[in-house]
């Protein structure tokens, strides 16, 4: 997962294109498989780390300016990137794909917060009405497919808290990526956060090895897709564009899904689904175009 760094800068918003529709499949996967979704986002954690392992920099590891705290987030980012997983591939099992979606769009909300008290960075008017499109347009996506039941609302209390970790694991991020490599940093939360489904695994007695040669290419899949090519870019993006812009593009996702389980599935796109996404690719393209000419201005200069 070493990527050019002249590319890196060049192209940031292409590289975040292509982990957005990275993690998209993720939701498509997890519905169509019967194995239990802690074991599958633990799989998919360790066996990231297990295939990043030969390209980290073992060398420029002594060479690391981390402070104590500066471990102390990398740990709780973990912690978070673990429980996000726990939390919004278990709410799949109770409510929609579209459910879930919207409430996960809510991330770049408790993104933008986190970074105005922790970054003191300030969004001008144009950020907050592209952002405020986005997420009306996440919201036509979901209307037509929001169950009202019991199972339905605990399956939408999963996904708001693997909402809250996911935001909190990419400020974590924003907070150490200066410091280290992105593929030491991935290797490291990716691990704790698969120690997290590990322990809620051995509390609720699932096997590890009773599964089908069709579940262990889905776990692999579950690694190679959304997870390096989906997190890991993430991650390495933080350091260029930040936690805002990279939440604010993961509000794709439910598009991209949509889009994916179209054309994979055979699924018809509702009216709702169809200005919804509209709605929300007008506002992320107003974004981003906002965002990349102050990005290539900051370069010039």
């Amino acid at each position: 997962m070493k990527l050019n760094k002249a590319f890196l800068s060049s192209h940031p918003f292409i590289l975040l294109f292509i982990s957005i529709l990275s993690v998209s499949i993720s939701s498509i996967m997890i519905k169509f498989s019967n194995t239990p979704t802690s074991v599958a986002g633990m799989y998919r954690l360790f066996i990231s780390v297990t295939i990043l392992l030969p390209f980290v920099p073992w060398k420029m590891f002594r060479s690391l300016a981390m402070s104590k705290k500066d471990w102390s987030i990398v740990i709780l980012a973990g912690i978070f990137l673990g429980l996000h997983f726990l939390f919004w591939m278990e709410s799949l099992t109770y409510t929609s794909v579209a459910s879930s979606m919207v409430i996960l769009s809510l991330q770049p909300l408790f993104v933008m917060i986190g970074s105005y008290f922790l970054f003191k960075e300030q969004a001008n008017r144009l950020t907050v009405f592209c952002l405020i499109a986005a997420l009306l347009g996440s919201v036509l996506i979901a209307w037509g497919d929001i169950g009202i039941s019991k199972e339905a609302l605990i399956g939408d209390g999963l996904s708001l808290i693997g909402t809250l970790s996911v935001s909190a694991y990419l400020l974590a991020g924003q907070q150490v990526s200066r410091k280290m490599d992105s593929n030491v940093y991935s290797i490291f939360v990716f691990f704790i956060g698969g120690i997290i489904m590990l322990i809620y695994n051995l509390l609720n007695n699932y096997s590890f090895i009773e599964y089908d040669s069709s579940d262990w290419t889905y776990f692999l899949l579950l690694a190679i897709i959304p997870t390096l090519f989906g997190q890991c870019i993430f991650n390495l993006l933080l350091k260029s564009i930040g936690a805002t812009t990279v939440s604010v593009g993961i509000i794709g996702e439910p598009v991209l899904a949509i889009i994916l389980a179209y054309l994979l599935l055979g699924e018809t796109i509702s009216l709702f689904q169809f200005f919804g996404g509209m709605m929300t690719l007008f506002g992320m393209g107003m974004y981003f175009w906002s965002k990349s000419l102050k990005y290539k201005v900051q370069n010039i200069d």
